[in-house]
């Protein structure tokens, strides 16, 4: 697919997982040459294959079958990959459509649904998980489908990385016929139990994933460090997100205007590709304060444009 143009389509959710992925240049040098909303009104590019990723829901494969049924599909060929597993049901359903079926270039399973913050570290986007898990006792039906999608997206993280591990949680206290145990009770262990479904799933599905345990999943939560949340941190990370007014990892400020016009706003992505932030962000304040002093001396002492711009 490398040598022809394409068009990758993406939902709301996987959006957001590109984004956190990779930038914009890194999708363009894979010879796509637009990124498109799979929810907004596309124009038709019948002579362009498509990719799509996505996340395997009804909704998506409704809109998916709508684009490539018919005299007139929107793209050439569709690929398409999903964040995570597809039930068989929605497969059928591609399947069965002898219209979509011969314009089918792939469909296959990315698992490919958590978000990475950085190198090191990610979340799974439940914004409303401690409402959903807590909130109320005699519900616990968006409790149960907040696990569900949890344990989905902590599974593709192993399946990227192609790690089986062995799982450790802190089980409930009680768990006798004599004691009401909660839902509450239960939560690392339904998500404990969750996770270890989808990863023997992927033993099965997925060629070389490991069929013995390679490292191993603490579950853990708040009640084990009490006094984190109230601890203030005081890292240059810490710092940026405190006391700027970001949006994410985004930073927006503006800058003196040419030839004396008005200011002009800058933004600036503080991630792993600024080799700076990497070296910074994990130092204290007062340390990083003082290396970004040197740093600047040395800069305007090397550099004469910032001589003449900080003479005048």
């Amino acid at each position: 697919m490398s040598e022809v143009l394409k068009v990758l389509i993406l939902d709301r959710l996987t959006l957001k997982i590109m984004s956190h992925s990779c930038r914009m240049a890194d999708i363009t040098g894979e010879g796509v040459t637009l990124v498109e909303d799979m929810y907004k009104q596309r124009q038709p590019f019948p002579t362009l294959d498509a990719i799509y990723f996505l996340q395997p829901t009804r909704e998506n494969i409704t809109m998916f079958l709508s684009d490539m049924a018919g005299k007139a599909p929107l793209y050439r060929k569709a690929f398409v990959f999903f964040s995570s597993p597809i039930s068989r049901e929605l497969v059928v359903d591609i399947k069965k459509d002898p219209r979509v079926l011969p314009r089918l270039g792939a469909l296959r399973e990315m698992n490919l649904e958590y978000f990475a913050i950085d190198s090191q570290g990610f979340i799974t986007n439940n914004e409303r998980a401690l409402e959903d898990l807590f909130g109320d006792e005699e519900n616990n039906h968006k409790g149960v489908a907040c696990l569900n999608v949890m344990a989905t997206r902590i599974a593709t993280v192993f399946a990227s990385l192609r790690e089986f591990p062995s799982i450790r949680y802190r089980a409930a206290k009680s768990l006798d016929a004599t004691t009401m145990t909660t839902f509450r009770d239960l939560i690392p262990t339904k998500l404990a139990a969750g996770v270890w479904d989808c990863l023997t799933k992927y033993k099965k599905t997925i060629p070389s994933f490991p069929q013995t345990e390679t490292c191993e999943l603490l579950i853990i939560d708040r009640t084990i460090d009490q006094i984190a949340p109230v601890i203030h941190e005081w890292t240059y990370d810490a710092m940026c997100h405190d006391l700027l007014n970001m949006e994410g990892n985004k930073y927006v400020h503006e800058v003196p205007g040419k030839a004396g016009g008005p200011p002009e706003r800058k933004e600036v992505l503080l991630e792993d590709h600024d080799p700076l932030w990497l070296e910074l962000r994990h130092a204290h304040i007062a340390d990083a304060s003082e290396r970004l002093h040197l740093k600047m001396t040395s800069f305007m002492s090397k550099n004469k444009a910032a001589q003449i711009q900080h003479g005048s």
